[in-house]
């Protein structure tokens, strides 16, 4: 209450305060709030989404790189298991082999066996060979033989060929590994890798895209359309196929004797450069004063064995050479090793046989020349061919101590390349004629 309004009640101004509520603590009470503004409210609300939106987002963020990861971590698993999927059939390969040796090498170790020193060759699952072939597709098969079949398979983007062995033929697929996992050589073809599994064993080599030299030597017309090879084209097969087995006879530690020496066993390149095949049959044999051995059976394919082969069993480098005498006679004649005989039908007689006769003829100029491929058509130098076909005497001579060596061969063989060439450079670049070592034919 107004202290003056007490004191004289009766008097009282305008605009006096008559009475002021207090508090319980007798101070007068704080003014109420103002109310708050309009924009201020709008702007709460503002930040509110503001907020959210940003928790959101990193909600979303958060939750996409978690897929992300749980993606990646999937798609890594599944690479892991492929790899560790292709590495458990490649070790399953070794061990294939592994097994096959130590139950082969002991109980054939009369037989010369070596035991199999790699320098590394690819081991390849079976997944990967079986996938390069298109599962073995009879579209890709390049070849077949005694020992298995070839087919042409793609790894990556390599091409190669791959052979297919029955397990049964262990002796021969380590027979080619013993060899060719030691033997690099420019005339000797390559070996890339193997696989083993599933009752069958592969090889995979560089792929040469000409073929075997049978192919093109014999009805060479009727083979994929090959064109019959120019003579000077024959003499550089010839001088290839020689250093390549020279090398394998006396550049290695152990002497390899191929024992399967033959047209079909010399393969050719896409510009016709000849490489040695086929090591199925090959025995490694350590250097010494005597180089003759014996087998226990007889190997190799007829028309090209040397006489005491067959009858004694007997094998040494000079085996080959005659098997390399067989192989020039073809180049000469363009006959098979053996050829059908005019005197007596039905029956097979050898090519040595026919190139003797011609070496005993009364006029071998003339008998020379009626054997001569006919595919060749009188385009050669006669001089050249004579002394080719001297070499071929000479490597099939009965008495095996009379043949030469293969260094000597392929000495002589040079020179016949050369001459050959000078003599084709001497057409004048006919086109009829000229062949072009480097070019193919």
């Amino acid at each position: 209450m107004n202290p003056e309004l007490m004191a004289n009640p009766d008097y009282l101004n305008p605009g006096q305060l008559l009475f002021v509520p207090m508090d319980v603590h007798g101070s007068p009470p704080s003014p109420p709030p103002p109310p708050p503004p309009k924009g201020k409210e709008s702007g709460m609300q503002k930040t509110a989404i503001i907020i959210l939106s940003v928790s959101l987002s990193v909600l979303f963020m958060v939750f996409g790189g978690l897929l992300i990861c749980f993606c990646r971590r999937r798609r890594r698993d599944e690479s892991t298991a492929e790899s560790l999927k292709a590495t458990l059939s490649k070790n399953s390969s070794a061990r294939f082999i592994t097994a096959l040796q130590s139950q082969l090498l002991p109980s054939k170790s009369g037989e010369g066996t070596a035991t199999f020193m790699s320098e590394r060759p690819v081991t390849f699952s079976l997944e990967e060979v079986d996938r390069a072939t298109a599962s073995f597709h009879d579209s890709r098969k390049i070849g077949e033989g005694g020992y298995g079949s070839v087919y042409l398979g793609i790894l990556g983007t390599q091409e190669v060929a791959i052979k297919k062995m029955k397990s049964s033929k262990s002796e021969e697929f380590f027979a080619e590994l013993n060899v060719l996992c030691k033997v690099h050589h420019r005339n000797v073809v390559e070996l890339i890798g193997y696989a083993a599994g599933d009752d069958h064993l592969y090889l995979v080599y560089e792929y040469l895209h000409n073929g075997s030299l049978s192919d093109h030597l014999h009805d060479p017309l009727l083979k994929a359309g090959h064109q019959p090879l120019s003579w000077t084209a024959r003499t550089q097969i010839g001088l290839d196929a020689a250093r390549g087995i020279e090398y394998i006879h006396e550049h290695t530690k152990a002497t390899c004797v191929h024992r399967d020496i033959k047209t079909s066993n010399i393969l050719l390149d896409s510009v016709l450069r000849a490489k040695v095949a086929d090591f199925g049959l090959a025995k490694l044999v350590e250097q010494s004063d005597d180089d003759w051995c014996f087998a226990t059976r007889l190997v190799g394919t007829p028309g090209y064995l040397p006489p005491e082969s067959v009858r004694e069993l007997q094998m040494s480098t000079k085996s080959d050479v005659f098997a390399f005498g067989v192989v020039l006679a073809e180049l000469v004649t363009g006959e098979r090793a053996l050829i059908p005989d005019k005197r007596e039908a039905c029956k097979m007689r050898s090519l040595v046989t026919a190139m003797k006769e011609v070496s005993a003829s009364d006029d071998p100029n003339a008998a020379l020349e009626e054997i001569i491929d006919r595919n060749l058509d009188h385009v050669y130098p006669m001089e050249q061919v004579r002394k080719m076909v001297d070499m071929t005497m000479w490597c099939l001579s009965d008495d095996p101590v009379s043949r030469p060596e293969m260094r000597e061969i392929t000495a002589k063989l040079s020179q016949i390349v050369m001459a050959s060439i000078e003599w084709e450079a001497s057409l004048g670049g006919n086109s009829q004629v000229f062949s072009g070592i480097f070019t193919g034919r």
